[in-house]
């Protein structure tokens, strides 16, 4: 029987080229390989997410690397390409910018806490920097005939605003334990309590900051009794209560005098500020002709009303006292001005407080009238 001869590769023709391009495409394989195996050891490397409650939607790949990679574990590796640092990326020096969902749920905290924020008018600013021009006096002008002499009318004047700043801050902390526990809503939890705080301290600050290191309160501007046309800019008017230590027989007459003493045209849209204490002796007084002044409302969602205008409930008014202010009445929007930095900050702190782990949150707040003939106050005086 005769054997078959197979031919010997190496006796065919040797080709450079067709070996080069073997050479490239098992390199490309092998290169694809090690990218799978980095892969699925990051995957491995991970914690199990959170997993979802019914109805609820996937969030963004953002949040989860922000929530579930450096809340939790305090892998900021991620961050650094994800989520531009506050202070020239450096954690230590500012934290890390917390993503828009979260800072959206701070922000929404913040108006249903701070009863001032939802009336006055916020100004979301890239720099702490923030001026306004606003002009005191307009330009004059005149009649004249058809052929008659123009003189030369006064220019308008202009002043700037600047808002007084301050860093607000808060410093809530959980275990470890909630934070290694999948099911405890960090990012609620963390929304929650930021916003709850910041609102106590700025809800404050807007009604009797002293402008250092923090915004400037309305109640804190000068006052005086003065109209508006003979008041300097930036000098609030106030009314007295006609009693020394409360108000007078004819309660009624004063806070009417109070929403007129405010111009047409900022009384579309005027509240009365004022805190519950307030609120509530002024449910028990009657005006002169025997009805009470406050007027529960009568459709449902629609605020109470005192005199036919809004009441708005802020604690940190004063108390009805000798010397005190504890009825504000205006156009908020148009006299009050607060300037945030747009993004809150979060520094993650394992180490002071052992076992817990503290979340410093900083965010950039200033205020301060704008318009001093849109908001007029009652003071407790003879």
């Amino acid at each position: 029987m005769e054997t078959e001869t197979l031919p010997d590769p190496l006796d065919r023709p040797f080709d450079l080229a067709d070996r080069q391009a073997a050479a490239e495409a098992a390199l490309a394989a092998l290169q694809g390989d090690l990218t799978e195996v980095k892969s699925l050891v990051e995957r491995l490397s991970r914690s199990p997410a959170r997993p979802l409650l019914a109805g609820a939607e996937p969030r963004p790949h953002e949040v989860t690397s922000f929530v579930e990679g450096y809340l939790r574990q305090g892998r900021d590796s991620a961050l650094k390409a994800q989520t531009k640092a506050m202070s020239q990326g450096s954690l230590p020096d500012g934290g890390y910018a917390v993503p828009r969902e979260i800072d959206a749920a701070i922000a929404q905290v913040l108006k249903r806490t701070n009863p001032i924020r939802t009336i006055a008018q916020v100004v979301q600013t890239g720099t702490s920097g923030y001026r306004k021009l606003i002009m005191t006096a307009g330009a004059a002008s005149g009649w004249t005939s058809e052929t008659g002499a123009r003189p030369e009318t006064a220019s308008p004047r202009f002043m700037e605003v600047v808002p007084p700043y301050g860093e607000l801050y808060a410093n809530p902390s959980a275990t470890q334990a909630m934070l290694d526990d999948a099911m405890f809503d960090l990012e609620a939890w963390l929304a929650d309590e930021i916003g709850r705080e910041f609102a106590r301290a700025e809800g404050a600050a807007f009604v009797n900051g002293s402008g250092t290191n923090q915004p400037r309160g309305f109640l804190m501007a000068p006052a005086t009794t003065q109209p508006d046309a003979a008041r300097a800019y930036g000098t609030l008017q106030f009314l007295p209560s006609g009693n020394a230590s409360g108000f007078d027989a004819a309660p009624d007459l004063k806070l009417l005098d109070l929403v007129h003493a405010l111009k047409s045209g900022h009384r579309q849209g005027a509240v009365f500020v004022m805190n519950s204490a307030t609120l509530g002796q002024l449910r028990k007084l009657k005006g002169t002709d025997g009805q009470y002044l406050y007027q529960n409302s009568l459709v449902d969602g629609h605020p109470v009303r005192l005199l036919g205008y809004p009441v708005v409930e802020a604690d940190d008014m004063p108390d009805i006292a000798a010397g005190n202010v504890p009825i504000a009445f205006g156009n908020f929007a148009s006299g009050y001005l607060i300037t945030e930095r747009s993004t809150t900050t979060i520094l993650r702190d394992p180490y002071t407080n052992k076992p817990f782990v503290n979340f410093y949150a900083t965010k950039r707040i200033g205020g301060q009238v704008l318009n001093s003939d849109a908001i007029k106050l009652l003071k407790i005086a003879a």
